[in-house]
């Protein structure tokens, strides 16, 4: 019943339920009715004044003193039906609280049966697909229902995911995911993941970071490989390719300044033809991916790493000699492509990035996988707040972040309580960048 289809009650009916006296008492009777299968049975209690003890009893024709009192919902009911009112309690309360009420209990098992019926037919998928026996599946399921990660996204949302992450896998043959030998097996067929996506889903962006289908196919290859969920995105693409799966890799990109490998390889050859002409580079993970897998610096050769463009930029203008890395934040997999084989090449990569929580989660990151910080550690924090005119101090936004590289930083940072961002130590870093390289 919709609002508009409510019974309506006359003005003078009305004025006289709806006084503030009367408030609490609808208020009981909404909540008992909406537990109570909207059936007027039972008892409330309401907290009744002088008015509101004077209003009731009318209605109920009887003397009532004022105070806690215990009201018998088939009274009010019978009560109201025979008034002026002229309809139950339900119309009554759903007028004077201004919306209808909802069978609650009625609400619940349908919703119950609902999951029942999804849970139903995701085993019905897994059979017709021949995936219902695959060693991962009491894992996978396990963990969907343990983690809540489906009653979250909603009964709609969860069953249509479930649907197209089915169709997903079954797509994917030939991989751990799937039990066949080898006279069954078949040729493995390499996807982009947005055309696997518009195959399966529908949509393109379909299996996007972040997608609830996209979560669970990577919990079932990670569940079907007998691996840890990834913490990272780069660890999730890695989990698509192990099934033969490529995600984007040509947009996202890493900027770099000067770096040179060396080397006769036509790749290494170009780098250095762009350091000589003093060019910024824009690499991209597939670029990564097909350069000669050599070091990509003389062992020991110190690597600047910085979070924002604008410092890789000043190294430009001011043609600064050192190798800089910028990863605009936190970086893309192109970055962390490049972070790993110059960490594995033998390179001292050193990194520095905003005094801000954000910043400070990135620097932990980047620190975490092999850099060491560059002017990271309280000393150079406090350093920076006292070369900044306090109208330009910002104070520090969201929640504050571990600074494992240098725990006293995280403590004095939520002492001061003001960022520093990198772009204001710039002076700082383009005098590494000339003493480093000398």
């Amino acid at each position: 019943m919709t609002p508009s289809s409510l019974p309506q009650l006359s003005a003078p009916v009305r004025s006289y339920l709806n006084d503030p006296s009367l408030t609490a008492l609808w208020a009981a009777a909404r909540k008992r009715l909406e537990r109570n299968r909207l059936a007027p049975t039972g008892t409330v209690q309401a907290q009744l004044d002088a008015e509101g003890a004077k209003r009731l009893g009318g209605l109920l024709g009887t003397r009532l003193e004022p105070g806690l009192r215990r009201i018998q919902l088939g009274a009010l009911d019978a009560a109201l039906r025979a008034s002026a009112a002229q309809c139950g309690l339900v119309s009554v309360v759903s007028e004077l609280t201004g919306q209808p009420l909802q069978d609650r209990v009625s609400a619940k098992e349908a919703q119950q049966t609902a999951w029942t019926a999804m849970w139903q037919e995701l085993d019905a998928d897994l059979t017709c697909t021949g995936l219902a026996h695959a060693g991962w599946i009491a894992d996978w399921l396990g963990e969907l229902r343990s983690t809540g990660i489906l009653t979250r996204a909603g009964i709609e949302a969860a069953t249509s995911a479930l649907g197209s992450a089915i169709r997903t896998i079954s797509a994917l043959t030939n991989t751990p995911l799937h039990s066949r030998s080898g006279t069954e097996a078949e040729a493995v067929k390499q996807w982009e993941l947005s055309e696997l996506a518009a195959h399966t889903t529908g949509d393109a962006h379909g299996l996007d970071e972040g997608r609830l289908t996209g979560i669970l196919v990577l919990k079932a290859i990670a569940a079907a490989c007998t691996l840890p969920w990834p913490d990272s995105a780069a660890g999730r693409r890695l989990l698509w390719e192990r099934v033969g799966v490529r995600t984007d890799s040509v947009s996202g990109t890493i900027m770099v300044w000067r770096l040179a490998p060396p080397g006769g390889h036509p790749w290494a050859q170009m780098m250095r033809t762009r350091r000589d002409l003093a060019l910024v580079t824009h690499l991209t993970l597939q670029e990564l991916r097909t350069a000669p897998d050599t070091a990509l610096t003389v062992p020991g050769t110190t690597v600047h790493f910085c979070e924002n463009p604008q410092v890789l930029q000043a190294a430009a203008r001011y043609g600064a000699p050192g190798i800089l890395v910028c990863g605009s934040g936190n970086p893309s997999a192109a970055g962390w492509e490049l972070l790993r084989r110059l960490i594995a090449g033998g390179a001292d990569v050193i990194y520095h990035g905003d005094f801000d929580w954000p910043g400070i989660v990135i620097a932990d990151r980047v620190i975490r996988a092999g850099a060491r910080p560059w002017r990271m550690h309280a000393a150079d924090y406090l350093n920076a707040l006292t070369e900044l005119p306090a109208e330009r101090l910002l104070a520090l936004d969201g929640p504050p972040a571990p600074t494992p590289w240098d725990p006293q930083l995280a403590d004095v940072m939520t002492q001061n309580d003001f960022a520093v961002h990198e772009e204001a130590q710039l002076h700082h870093l383009l005098a590494d960048l000339r003493h480093d390289s000398a």
